[in-house]
């Protein structure tokens, strides 16, 4: 059920119109009336199959004026790795003992795991409980690598990852609406840049389907988005 604040701000859009991209974020940022600082969040819907390895669409972006969030990092390593993490920023680096903590006592005070290689194998034995909570370290998204020092410091300053749900689309959180619209378009053309260059040679017919813009208690906003 939604409410009286809901449909107050729903008001102020207008049912099935496609808004300028900037037109679309100041939109959203007007309806975004919760008494918390609301995330601003794009998605995607893409005209891809998501079943078909040929058709994935994922990668990383750093979002030039970062997400709003403190990220905790994890940094999995052993020997001089460890201290360089924590050089870097890194909440949290350590070996085995880390893998330990987490499986032994169910522990998740982190948002990000990176590891390097030679560590993988320990890592992959914590697989089926870091995988369902999106934590699983993936050399695709750069969170698999020795220079640790480049990986704390991209999450640290806002890389976030982009991929296709089962229903091949694409949900990113851009920003919160303290950052007002100029940032937040800086950050949203990022990502929808990186999407179009990611678009699969496999990909037939219309890639993008649909835009919207969201916050996190708004209605959502149509983009005529750009191809």
């Amino acid at each position: 059920m939604k409410g009286k604040r809901y449909a107050q701000a729903a008001a102020l859009v207008e049912a099935g119109k496609a808004y300028e991209a900037n037109e679309a974020m100041a939109k959203v940022v007007e309806t975004a009336t919760a008494k918390f600082d609301e995330s601003i969040e794009l998605h995607v819907k893409l005209g891809v199959d998501s079943r078909h390895a040929d058709q994935q669409v994922r990668g990383v972006v750093v979002l030039p004026n970062g997400t709003g969030k403190t990220v905790k990092v994890l940094v999995i390593a052993k020997g001089s790795k460890v201290d360089e993490a924590l050089a870097a920023g890194a909440d949290y680096a350590g070996g085995e003992e880390m893998i330990n903590k987490i499986k032994n006592e169910n522990w998740f005070d982190f948002d990000v795991c990176v590891t390097t290689p030679d560590m993988m194998g320990m890592v992959g034995r914590i697989g089926k409980v870091l995988g369902p909570k999106g934590l699983m370290p993936n050399p695709k998204s750069g969170t698999v690598t020795m220079d640790v020092t480049k990986a704390v410091k991209e999450i640290k300053a806002g890389k976030v990852e982009y991929r296709l749900d089962k229903t091949n689309i694409i949900h990113v959180a851009i920003g919160k609406k303290s950052f007002g619209v100029e940032k937040l378009m800086e950050n949203y053309n990022t990502v929808y840049d990186a999407i179009i260059k990611a678009k699969p040679a496999a990909a037939k017919g219309q890639y993008v389907r649909s835009v919207t813009l969201t916050s996190t208690m708004g209605p959502g906003v149509k983009v005529a988005y750009r191809v």
